[in-house]
């Protein structure tokens, strides 16, 4: 099987966010950019159409091993699947981030263990390991080394998971998650029973609105952080942020009816914001 044409239609098909924000990048990043997308598409997909959790454990179990063997510490284990076999091809050393990728899986493992999370702390654990540590693996694709850069291109994808869990309330409510912690709703005065049943109120425009204004806040402090680099290693990140901050505004725009509907973006509009945020 062709694994970058896997990789491709996994995680970048025409129209999408990902597509434009990869195409931001110089042309011989993209092969790699492609492939931690389609990575990490392929551990979504795993939480998202496990029918058992026990199920979805085995899976994200492979992934881990899968992942070990980039490490060539074992001849005889070689990546079979067509994602680790481009990541095999494209990562540097690919070794060296080994324990990054194994971290991600291990986001994508809280999924199935908690369905909630009591406090903001305890959420910033799976915001770090699903974002941060995968933006990370981001930019050092484009070429960002050095540490506060690194740290801010964390800073962002944890952002870029917020703006995710806001866009997506309504639909893991479904599936029987809900991110927003549990002692910031109950401040708000907003029950996870109104949620799941799609009970908009005052209490849940005020909630939604502290948890937009964090993402966007998010958002616009790590890019801002990341402007100073040249134009093609932050492309990627810099692309991603200015298509979520643009689904943010659409989202307050529409009063925050995201229990029961999907706000998108037209796919002229994500390549008009991915290009200029990329310049």
């Amino acid at each position: 099987m062709n694994f970058d044409l896997y990789c491709q239609e996994k995680a970048a098909p025409a129209g999408t966010p990902v597509y434009y924000a990869v195409r931001q990048a110089a042309v011989a990043q993209r092969p790699l950019l492609t492939a931690l997308f389609a990575f990490r598409r392929e551990l979504e997909d795993t939480v998202e159409n496990c029918s058992e959790v026990a199920i979805g454990q085995a899976k994200l179990a492979w992934w881990q091993g899968e992942v070990a063997t980039l490490a060539g510490t074992d001849p005889a284990r070689v990546p079979v699947h067509p994602v680790t076999c481009a990541l095999a091809a494209y990562l540097p050393v690919a070794a060296a981030e080994v324990a990054v990728l194994q971290a991600v899986v291990q986001g994508y493992e809280m999924d199935l263990e908690q369905a909630r999370y009591l406090d903001f702390r305890g959420l910033s654990v799976y915001l770090d390991k699903t974002g941060g540590q995968f933006a990370q693996l981001v930019a050092r694709a484009g070429g960002v080394h050095d540490a506060a850069d690194l740290d801010a291109a964390g800073r962002l994808g944890q952002a870029l998971v917020l703006a995710h869990i806001v866009r997506e309330v309504g639909h893991h409510a479904r599936q029987g998650r809900i991110y927003i912690p549990v002692d910031e709703m109950q401040r708000f005065g907003v029950t996870a029973a109104e949620v799941i049943n799609r009970r908009y109120s005052e209490a849940f425009t005020a909630l939604m609105t502290f948890q937009l204004e964090r993402a966007r806040a998010g958002l616009q402090q790590a890019r801002s952080d990341l402007r100073h680099l040249p134009r093609r290693p932050r492309a990627t990140l810099d692309a991603q942020a200015a298509i979520a901050l643009a689904m943010l505004d659409e989202i307050e725009a529409d009063a925050y009816q995201v229990l029961h509907q999907h706000i998108s973006l037209t796919p002229i509009r994500m390549a008009w914001l991915a290009w200029r945020a990329a310049r």
